[in-house]
This record gives C-alpha cells, sequence and structure tokens, in this order.
C-alpha cells in the first residue's frame, strides 16, 4: 500500500508540472487550471490515505476542513469579479504561505510536547534551519500579501470610513529590513542549540510578521505587478521548506515549482521594467521619486473628432494601461472593437506590455472577462514592429509604459522596453490629464501633433466614443 502512496504523489507531481505547462498561454489556461486541481485532489487523497496507513486520521477534523475550505472557495469564485482578481490573487499568496508555515508550526509543536521527539545532529539541525525558514517566509508572506491586497484595492474600509493605503519608505526603512532578516537568522541559530525554548520561535513568527509589512510598505502600484508575482513564488517557497520537514515530497515538488515559476516570472517582469529585483525591494522608481512639473499644455479633443478619424482606418492598435483597470471599462473598450470592426471592416489588435496594470496578465484577465479573442492580445516584442503599419493607437490609461523617453538612455525609464504607440500614423489617448506617470516623467508622446487626447475618465470615454461610432 506505501508504493500506492508513492505512485499517488508521483501523478500528483505530474499534473503540476503539466498544469503549469497549460497556464503558459491563454488558451490553455483554463485547462492547466483544471490539471492543477486535479493534481492537488489527487494528492489531499493520496495524503489522507498515507495518514491512515499511519495510524488512523481525524476524520472529522479532514471533512470539516474539506468542506469549508471548498465552501469558501466556490463563494469567491462566484463573488469577486475579474477586475478584483489582482487582490485575490495576493490574498491567495498570504494564506498560502500562512498554511504552510501553520503546518510547520504544527510539526515543531510536536517536539515540544515530548523532548523525546527532538532529534539529534544533523536532522536537529536541518529540520530547525527548515522550520526557521518556512515560518520566515510564510508569515512574511501573508502580512506582506494582505498589506499588497489593501494596496492593490487603495485602501481599506473601516467603520463606513475609507482609509487610503499608504506608501512610506523613507532611506533608512531598508536598514530597518536588513536587521529584521539578521535578527531571525540569530534566532533560528539560537533554536538549534534549545530546540525547546518555544520564545525563539514566537520571535521568529513575530519579526516575520513586522518584516512582511516593512517589505512591501514603501512599493508604489507600477511596481505591484513584481511583487503579486514575488509573494507568489514566496508562498512556494515556504510550501517546499514544509515539505522537507514533515518529509511530503509532493509538497516538496509542488512548492518548488510554484517558486521557481513565481521566481522566473518576477525577474522576466523586472526585465520588462529595466529595473532590478533589488532595486524594487530597496529603492524607489527613479530614485528620487521626484515628479516632472508640467509646462506644456495640449488642447484635447471630442469623441466626434476621433470618431470621424477612426472612420475609414484600415488597422488599429489598443494599448490597454491601468487606467483601464481603474475605470473598469474593458466591456466598452470589447464594444469599440466590435464596433469598428463590423462598421469600418478595420483589423483590432491589442498590444500587451509585460508590467501593465496591477498583477502579472492583469490587461489579459480583464479583456478576457469582456471576451476578447485570445489571438488578438498581442504581446509588445510581437507587435511592436506592427506600429509603423498602424492607422490609430488608442492608448486606454496606459503612461510610462508608452513614454518615449525610455529610449534616451536618460532618467528614471532609461532602457525600459515600452509600446512603440508613437510610431502608428496617429494616436489617440483617453486619460484623466497629462499628469505624469509613477516614473515621474512627462510623456512626450502627449503633445505630438498627432496625438489626439481624449480628456476624462475610460468608461465615460469610451462610451461617448462608441456612442460617436455608431452615429456616423
Amino acid at each position: 500500500m506505501e508504493d500506492w502512496v508513492s505512485i499517488g504523489y508521483l501523478f500528483s507531481a505530474a499534473l503540476f508540472i503539466f498544469g503549469l505547462k497549460k497556464l503558459g498561454h491563454p488558451r490553455t489556461a483554463p485547462f492547466g487550471n483544471q490539471l492543477g486541481a486535479l493534481g492537488m485532489l489527487v494528492a489531499v487523497v493520496t495524503t489522507i490515505l498515507s495518514m491512515q496507513l499511519a495510524g488512523g486520521a481525524e476524520w472529522i477534523l479532514i471533512g470539516a476542513g474539506l468542506v469549508i475550505g471548498s465552501l469558501i472557495g466556490y463563494w469567491l469564485a462566484v463573488k469577486v469579479e475579474m477586475t478584483g482578481m489582482p487582490e485575490l490573487v495576493a490574498m491567495f499568496n498570504g494564506f498560502g504561505g500562512a498554511a504552510s508555515a501553520l503546518v510547520a508550526l504544527s510539526e515543531i509543536w510536536k517536539y515540544l510536547e515530548n523532548a523525546d521527539t527532538i532529534p539529534t545532529g544533523l536532522e536537529l539541525t536541518v529540520t530547525m534551519v527548515a522550520a526557521g525558514l518556512s515560518a520566515l517566509v510564510g508569515w512574511m508572506t501573508l502580512t506582506g500579501s494582505m498589506l499588497a491586497m489593501y494596496k492593490l484595492k487603495g485602501g481599506i474600509s473601516v467603520f463606513g470610513k475609507w482609509i487610503k493605503t499608504p506608501t512610506w519608505g523613507p532611506s533608512w526603512l531598508n536598514g530597518v529590513k536588513v536587521l529584521l532578516m539578521l535578527s531571525v537568522g540569530v534566532l533560528i541559530y539560537l533554536s538549534i542549540g534549545e530546540p525547546t525554548n518555544t520564545d525563539y520561535m514566537w520571535g521568529i513568527i513575530g519579526i516575520s510578521c513586522i518584516l512582511g509589512i516593512v517589505l512591501v510598505l514603501p512599493i508604489g502600484g507600477a511596481d505591484m505587478p513584481v511583487v503579486v508575482s514575488l509573494l507568489n513564488s514566496l508562498s512556494g517557497i515556504a510550501a517546499a521548506f514544509t515539505g522537507f520537514i514533515i518529509g511530503n515530497s509532493v509538497l516538496i515538488i509542488a512548492g518548488s515549482l510554484v517558486g521557481a515559476s513565481g521566481l522566473i516570472l518576477t525577474f522576466i517582469m523586472c526585465k520588462a521594467m529595466n529595473r532590478t529585483l533589488l532595486d524594487v525591494l530597496f529603492k524607489s522608481f527613479g530614485g528620487s521619486g521626484e515628479k516632472a512639473s508640467l509646462t506644456r499644455t495640449k488642447v484635447g479633443s471630442d469623441a466626434d473628432e476621433v470618431a470621424m478619424m477612426i472612420d475609414g482606418a484600415q488597422k488599429v492598435i489598443i494599448v490597454p494601461g491601468y487606467g483601464m483597470a481603474v475605470s473598469q471599462c474593458q466591456h466598452q473598450v470589447k464594444e469599440f472593437a466590435d464596433l469598428i470592426t463590423e462598421k469600418f471592416d478595420t483589423e483590432v489588435k491589442y498590444a500587451i506590455h509585460p508590467v501593465a496594470g496591477r498583477m502579472p496578465g492583469h490587461m489579459n484577465v480583464l479583456l478576457a472577462e469582456a471576451n476578447v479573442p485570445y489571438e488578438q492580445l498581442i504581446e509588445m516584442d510581437e507587435i511592436n514592429g506592427e506600429f509603423p503599419d498602424c492607422d490609430v493607437a488608442v492608448v486606454i490609461g496606459a503612461n510610462d509604459t508608452t513614454n518615449p523617453a525610455a529610449r534616451s538612455g536618460e532618467g528614471p525609464l532609461a532602457g525600459m522596453p515600452i509600446i512603440d504607440a508613437d510610431m502608428a500614423r496617429t494616436v489617440v489617448i483617453i486619460k484623466r490629464s497629462l499628469s505624469v506617470g509613477y516614473a515621474g516623467v512627462d510623456n512626450d508622446l502627449f503633445y505630438m501633433d498627432k496625438t489626439m487626447m481624449l480628456f476624462g475618465d475610460g468608461k465615460a470615454m469610451m462610451s461617448q466614443l462608441n456612442t460617436a461610432i455608431k452615429e456616423i
């Protein structure tokens, strides 16, 4: 029977690997999720079987946990809109880290209750180091993810009053981060010498929780996709550490897969922003954080002018950005694309920047909610070559990701790959104002002669533009 347990874990790990592979493309991602869910089901059933073989399982507790967890998951899947996915993903990352840390804590607690079970020598060192690292990463992921969730929401409601989540990070806070990490290292070392001393473990948990908050607190909106990806990776790393403690191979494999894939995605997005991970965690975007003062003006256009200009356009590329997410106008954007395709026989594509929005793949998620065909969603590297042949580029709330200043080699955006919207014959930008983006750099694209500005909320402007197109 023990052989069947090993086979079950192997089958579960295979499902995780194939599911992760399928998540690499929007079209196959739903099937990838299903494979991952099936893999987790196999892992849970196999674990319960191994517990039964080891001397009996607490069926009431296991059943209650499965039922309650399934109901919560179903409720979240039904209730949370696609626009709330960044917050939900951040919360799931935190819960994943906390779950791993709790399992590790329960295992260590067994040692504390019965001194005879405490291992010795190298086994003791490995166990205590793994437990300490699991606590560090797990609890840090929980508090950091909860803060990230409220940053993505823009704040928290307390007794009916909306409190904005702060972004605060003086330079000396980096010293605090380093000091906290060193403190955890010292406590882990001390716990090896005194494994029965609970003060060390509670100290690690407390410092880790504070460290999660301190790490995420200074990070602003533009870096949130990187942070969410990193926290996802950390939740997997916490699971892998816990797998070492309890000797569970599938937990080690699954945690390593999540940790490695999350880190790869994190570095890909850092490269897309021309920033290192250390810069994201320890530096403000652009260093000083100073914003350029606006000295130029631009006369805005109206929806009727833009509609007349689009009439006859053979190719239109839509560039979604954070403004589309904030105004939640993805359905109006899809309606716009359908209208000009049907009325003017226009070819429509979407240019997707890797870090546009608030989480990895945020634009893809929002546009998928509006049923935009997957084949129309083109990544930046693939679509940039098409802008010189594009009649109209419609930019919705994207600023830094379309700023030509990135090509200059100077300033906060130096070297950051951008969407080449300025190469299109005509550019339409929907934005509330001429204000600078998160990098604090004025955007020359706004002031080009070929640029038409539609000042206002994304949803309101797209609705007006759709109405104007219908009246042509």
